[in-house]
């Protein structure tokens, strides 16, 4: 998930920004022309009928939800390429839009929580990954085995998975891993691939994040960890899937809920 230099989030502030200093100075001054019977102009009009408009649209994107779209294969089997997501700006706190300053703090991710992020090596591109690890905790990946603490997560083999976004080169296996404190997902693995091993302690302020398709997935193996600044949010529904290859609608992934 990626976005340009100026983003939408930057072209809907200022846009709110203007509209609501034209809507302002309507109300302090302008209205009172109006009314002795001068006539209209037209960004006066727009700046009424679109400000609130623009403006709760703001609010709902910065503080509430916002969509996203999955454009790759990183966290399959639970999320699939064309699958739009919904995400909790208040799960972690509320930010202010464009600055992403925190202004009141409302919970910390869990493990097994599904979280968009702005990637740490370039913060104008968006990615979604699971949290494994939190702060504190010694997190090892070895030998295709995710340790927590020490100890080895447990996972259930699920079989072979040919599911939709399934490796067409290699075989890949399905299993159905429990975190520690969160409900079981589903991952995979490709047969004879093993991903970057790693054994680190998880600093203060920053998070362990994981792709469920693990030996695609380029993440905290890789490039290290997520700061707590960075968080965006949680992501807990399938709005909208599309199979974009063939304009295919999947009616059934609608209203998922993500765990």
């Amino acid at each position: 998930m990626s976005q340009v230099d100026f983003n939408f989030e930057t072209l809907l502030t200022l846009a709110c920004l203007v509209l609501g200093i034209v809507w302002l100075l309507d109300r302090l001054f302008l209205s009172k022309r109006r009314e002795a019977g001068a006539e209209g102009n037209w960004a006066v009009e727009l700046a009424r009928s679109f400000f609130p408009l623009v403006l709760a649209v703001l609010v709902l994107r910065a503080f509430v939800f916002e969509p996203f779209r999955i454009p790759s294969k990183s966290m399959v089997p639970t999320l699939l390429v064309g699958d739009f997501v919904l995400v909790s700006k208040f799960a972690y706190g509320l930010r202010l839009p464009v600055t992403h300053t925190k202004i009141l703090s409302t919970g910390e991710p869990h493990r097994g929580d599904v979280v968009v992020f702005r990637y740490p090596k370039n913060p104008k591109v968006d990615y979604i990954k699971r949290i494994v690890g939190l702060p504190g905790d010694q997190i090892t990946y070895r030998d295709e085995q995710l340790y927590v603490n020490g100890k080895p997560v447990p996972r259930e083999d699920l079989g072979v998975y040919d599911g939709p976004d399934a490796d067409v080169y290699d075989q890949m296996k399905l299993f159905l891993e429990k975190l520690p404190g969160a409900e079981p997902h589903k991952m995979l693995h490709v047969v004879g691939r093993e991903g970057p091993q790693v054994s680190v302690t998880v600093p203060q302020g920053k998070y362990f994040a994981m792709g469920d398709n693990r030996d695609n997935s380029a993440d905290s193996r890789v490039w290290g960890f997520v700061p707590e600044q960075n968080l965006v949010g949680k992501a807990f529904m399938i709005w909208l899937s599309v199979d974009f290859s063939d304009l295919d609608f999947r009616f059934s992934r609608i209203g998922t809920l993500l765990h």
